[in-house]
């Protein structure tokens, strides 16, 4: 355990005034005196950071695989990740090195294993017998592109088929190449005389594992027999292929071609195809061909025992449905079901109740893979219904715009909010069980509640059970709903400080014990709500509007009146009282035409509907001042216990009692000053600075135009700057004269040099590095709340910091922290009883602290942290005890005071890409860690650290990465992370009849192992393709115990113990060459995306 160094706080004598200095330096002392009581528990062995668990939708989904007995589903991206999903609550991230795309993934069935392949031609066996799946092999092709592989259920050679229209054999258990090769000039007739094109199918005859069928991407479909190493048949067709599907008996197979047809082909029959079907084609008069449609990019062809197969198909719509959304088109008999979906369609598969191609399918559901969705469809009920989906995959129904993290939430959150959650669920979803319900869950070892809330662009906010690493959504609002939706383009004259989405989200303010929620928006709209489980009309929205700009001479309350700019200590402010309307005012324009005193919104005026969960309890809005639009608002916060809240922006600061409905504060940042500016600057017109505004979700700041102001939050910018106020176009005194509000915290604590004991106030930090403090007098409780006004006032205290200021918090005399105080949560649609009454005039705001009201009035800290430094502060001697200079070079993108192991640290987030962790109060760095530099604007948008260890930030814009940075939980995450694989018992294999076994009929099977082992095919050329060990070999030899993983790793055991090093030498030897071959892909990619970039746009 470590005590506070008393040489620290000496030094902090140095930064006192000489005129104070006798009486400040026994003041230090004193102080000195008790810190050193404070033993600081952390250590920077508390700390380890790792990712726990990545939820949502896969972003940029490229290809799908269902493990049919194991129940596991499998989605790969463009990117290289891998997202297996068992039932809800079981999911699992994977990652490729090489970030290349996955092309197509194959489930070994029932032996908990995967084969990826790639777009950089690789083969990966993953083993999915641990909970954390991991590369057990892989085999890089080096002459040719891989383009379609088929692994026969219950083998283990799987089929490659290549872009040279060739297929090589890799034994799944070795990993390696057998000497068998199907050419494709051996396939084809002789006398073609051009090449058939890239393989696009292969797939073994149901009946008979001897005969391969092969498809050409030209149109030429080959059956070829294994054994006798020739083909037995070929279908030639005019148009391209895009799939093939057997029918489970293995008499006939479908095609799907480029010119929306289907042919159904019966195997004896080459010639010509037995059926072609179009079916989405205009069937014209005269026995004409129907006109061509857009190509069917895949078919399955599925039985069942009691009735008429199913073909199911995606694409092939005629080519005048413009407009028309992509559809799947499920054909049963003589219906044709068209179902219409919200994206394209990436990849579709349906599942049946057996694993075995030579029986029945008896299919009972389709999962379809969208560019931003998964629907499972019920082919079992009429009307083909969606299976409500369980997994938490809708994060990006509108784009996430902003996120806070709550850890150690009051336990009766969770359950109030999925009560007024539960309603607004949607009906019309299939009665049955989500079929996707393999694996186990892990074991809950953190007890704690966690909620995730995320702000959106269509003005939306979600509210997300994040306990015990599981998401779930809980419930949802809509803050758009307040305001009148513009018809038409032209209906729009005031939003037009953004591009798109006026009602975005950009900051969320929530106290968990009060549930008092504020939320500001992109239009500089703050809207504030309380929680209720009644359902009310509002007949009048509340709704104040503030004229909010820098100019001494011009400051104005909505009402037009001047008002002073602050009063002197101990006199009211005098808060306009105003009365809340049911409209914003009418377009007005100042003298010279310009537009004046304009929302950028408008409230209905109509009388509004609340269902039970958040309330509108006021609508603020910024107006336009002489032509200059609003600025974003750039800080937030909300106070319940004082009934305020309060906002800034790069031109001032505006607090409003939200009881009482009045503005009590409306200034210029520069106001806040009074006479002590350090910068002695004089305000300008914001008519002649066109600067955009300074606020923290800036994008590009200073090098744009005008018009590019407030681009709206979704546009997801690759950054043109990160350091927010280091763009060289800026101007020192453009940048000065437009000081933005960073920081608000409302706390109780001593205002003053000469206070002895605390009182409420609002501490303000700016973009500049300047906190100031406000403070506030508050009429007593009850009734007296409502008619008396609060008086706001300066205290005079300034204190400085380098860079904007990020955060601020309060420590007691143990180190302990001080949360703001709250009011308790209660219903406010219902009347309050005489006693109930009685308690609220007697009850005091909730501060929750450890230390009783007599320690809290000895001594405070103050810890504020900016994006250079963090320091802290004694109270009230508001001497600098400890300082710490985070980075020098780079700047803190989020930092936040947290509770970890019953202790507080500083958690914050660099630009550079550094997670950093510091004790508190004296600063010591307890981690540093390099996690990952800041690529886009997203990351530095949605980063957030939260108590416990937990922090999260949008990893793509569809998908959350939560991670620790908490030793304890990272121990703990093993067994909290669920199980993919489970051992099941294989079905038994369909009955071969006695009268097919008589006569030869049935399935015949195949000794693969003859025809493709080594020492009937020989040797693979070696410099076709290399073998890589993967990195989870030892460690899928533990997990695998059974099966041909198994099987696999006990044959390479046994050769490690043979001594046979000689064969691992030549495989580390490729791994090198491969991972040097992939970091110089990477080095060159990386070359090419900055090539043209200046210094400030990394």
């Amino acid at each position: 355990m470590r005590k506070f160094n008393i040489r620290k706080v000496l030094d902090g004598l140095t930064a006192v005034s000489s005129a104070a200095s006798a009486s400040s330096a026994s003041q230090q002392q004193q102080a000195g005196n008790r810190e050193s009581d404070i033993q600081e528990t952390l250590q920077s062995e508390h700390f380890q950071l790792c990712k726990t668990v990545r939820h949502g939708f896969p972003y940029q989904p490229s290809a799908l695989a269902f493990d049919p007995v194991q129940k596991i589903l499998a989605i790969g991206t463009q990117t290289g990740a891998l997202r297996l999903f068992g039932r809800p609550g079981v999911e699992c991230y994977c990652q490729h090195d090489s970030g290349a795309a996955v092309i197509q993934l194959q489930f070994l069935i029932n032996e908990g294993a995967l084969v990826s392949a790639l777009a950089d031609d690789t083969l990966h066996l993953w083993n999915l017998r641990q909970k954390r799946p991991a590369i057990l092999h892989s085999l890089k092709f080096n002459r040719e592109r891989i383009t379609f592989c088929h692994l026969p259920f219950q083998s283990k050679w799987l089929y490659v088929g290549t872009e040279r229209g060739n297929i090589h054999i890799v034994n799944v258990e070795s990993f390696t190449l057998s000497g068998y090769v199907i050419m494709w000039n051996k396939a084809i007739e002789l006398s073609s005389k051009s090449h058939p094109g890239p393989i696009v199918h292969i797939s073994d005859n149901p009946m008979d594992e001897g005969k391969l069928l092969i498809g050409f991407e030209s149109g030429t479909v080959v059956l070829w027999d294994l054994k006798s190493k020739k083909a037995d048949y070929r279908y030639t067709h005019d148009e391209a292929i895009h799939s093939v599907a057997w029918h489970h008996e293995g008499k006939q197979f479908i095609c799907s071609h480029s010119d929306g047809t289907l042919t159904i082909w019966n195997v004896k029959s080459p010639t010509k195809p037995f059926q072609t079907i179009t079916p989405h084609g205009k069937q014209l008069k005269d026995g004409k061909k129907p006109e061509p449609c857009k190509p069917i990019l895949k078919v399955e062809y599925k039985t069942t025992r009691a009735g008429e197969p199913f073909i199911i198909l995606s694409g092939g719509l005629s080519y005048d449905t413009v407009g028309r959304r992509p559809c799947l088109t499920v054909m049963h008999g003589k219906s044709t079901a068209v179902l219409e979906m919200d994206y394209s369609i990436v990849d579709f598969l349906t599942l049946c109740e057996t694993p075995y191609p030579n029986d029945f399918q008896e299919p009972y559901a389709v999962v379809v893979l969208l560019e931003k969705d998964l629907v499972l469809i019920d082919l079992a009920q009429n009307g083909y219904p969606i299976f409500e989906n369980p997994y938490p995959l809708t994060i990006h129904e509108s784009p996430v715009t902003c996120c806070e993290y709550f850890a150690d939430c009051p336990v009766d959150l969770i359950p109030a909010l999925y009560s007024v959650g539960a309603r607004q669920k949607r009906q019309g979803y299939s009665k049955k069980e989500w079929p996707i319900s393999g694996g186990n869950w892990g074991l809950i070892t953190q007890s704690y509640p966690e909620i995730i809330i995320t702000g959106h662009a269509d003005g939306s906010i979600k509210f997300w059970d994040a306990s015990a690493i599981t998401l779930q959504v809980l419930y949802k609002l809509k803050t758009a709903k307040v305001f009148e939706k513009s018809r038409n383009k032209d209906d729009r004259p005031n939003t037009d400080i953004v591009d798109e989405d006026p009602y975005a989200i950009q900051i969320i303010s929530w106290c968990p014990e009060s549930r008092m929620l504020c939320v500001a928006g992109v239009s500089a709209h703050v809207i504030i709500y309380r929680f209720s489980k009644q359902e009310v009309t509002t007949e009048v929205i509340p709704m104040l509007e503030v004229r909010l700009l820098y100019e001494i001479n011009d400051i104005e309350t909505p009402d037009g009146e001047q008002i002073p700019p602050l009063p002197t200590p101990g006199t009211s402010s005098n808060p306009q009282s105003i009365v809340p309307q049911s409209h914003p005012s009418t377009s007005s324009s100042s003298s010279d035409g310009l537009r004046d005193n304009v929302p950028c919104l408008k409230v209905k005026n109509s009388p509004l509907k609340q269902s039970p969960g958040y309330q509108i309890e006021l609508v603020i809005q910024l107006v336009w001042v002489s032509g200059e639009p609003p600025q974003q608002i750039t800080s937030l916060a909300v106070n319940s216990a004082y009934g305020l809240v309060v906002f800034g922006n790069c031109n001032g600061i505006a607090m409003v009692d939200y009881l009482q409905k009045t503005v009590l504060l409306n200034l210029g940042t520069i106001e806040l000053y009074g006479s002590n500016d350090p910068y002695r600057r004089e305000p300008r017109s914001p008519r002649k600075t066109r600067q955009p505004s300074g606020g923290l979700c800036d994008i590009n700041e200073g090098t744009v135009v005008p018009e590019d102001r407030c681009k709206s939050p979704t546009s997801d910018v690759k950054d043109n700057s990160f350091s927010r106020s280091r763009s060289s176009s800026v101007t020192s005194i453009d940048k000065e004269s437009r000081e933005a509000i960073s920081a608000l915290h409302f706390c109780e604590t001593f205002t003053r040099k000469a206070d002895t004991s605390p009182s409420p106030c609002l501490w303000v930090g700016t973009t500049l590095g300047t906190v100031l403090v406000i403070v506030l007098n508050l009429p007593p409780g009850g009734e007296q709340r409502l008619l008396q006004p609060v008086i706001v006032s300066p205290s005079g205290t300034i204190l400085r910091l380098k860079g904007a200021i990020l955060r601020m918090a309060f420590l007691d005399t143990t180190g302990s922290l001080v949360p703001p105080a709250h009011e308790p949560w209660r219903e406010h649609n219902v009347p309050e009883d005489k006693d109930e009454k009685d308690k609220s005039k007697k009850r005091r705001p909730v501060s929750v602290s450890p230390s009783s009201s007599q320690e809290i009035s000895e001594n405070q800290y103050a810890v504020i942290c900016s994006e250079k430094q963090a320091k802290v502060i004694s109270l009230p001697s508001q001497n600098c005890i400890y300082k710490h200079n985070i980075t020098e070079t780079s700047f803190v993108l989020r930092g936040d005071i947290v509770s970890l192991s019953n202790s507080i640290c500083l958690a914050c987030f660099c630009a550079n890409g550094h997670i950093m962790a510091f004790s508190l109060p004296s600063l010591r760095p307890l981690l540093d860690v390099y996690y990952l530099p800041l690529t886009n604007m997203r990351i530095a948008r949605t980063f957030c650290f939260t108590n416990n260890g937990q922090a999260l930030y949008l990893v793509s814009p569809t998908e959350i990465q939560r991670l620790t940075y908490s030793q304890e939980t990272c121990e703990n995450l093993q067994e909290m992370l669920g199980e993919l694989f489970t051992p099941v018992e294989t079905p038994e294999a369909p009955n071969r009849g006695f009268f097919k076994g008589l006569f030869g009929g049935g399935a015949q099977s195949l000794d693969r192992e003859e025809l493709f082992g080594e020492s009937a095919s020989g040797k693979a050329s070696r410099s076709l393709a290399q073998h890589i060990p993967g990195p989870g070999g030892i460690e899928g030899v533990k997990g695998a115990a059974s099966g041909v993983v198994g099987e696999l790793a006990r044959a390479r055991l046994a050769l490690d113990e043979r001594g046979q090093k000689l064969g691992e030498l030549e495989e580390k030897t490729a791994a090198m060459l491969y991972s040097a071959d992939s970091f110089s892909k990477h080095a060159h990619e990386m070359m090419l995306k900055y090539k043209d970039k200046k210094w400030y746009q990394f």
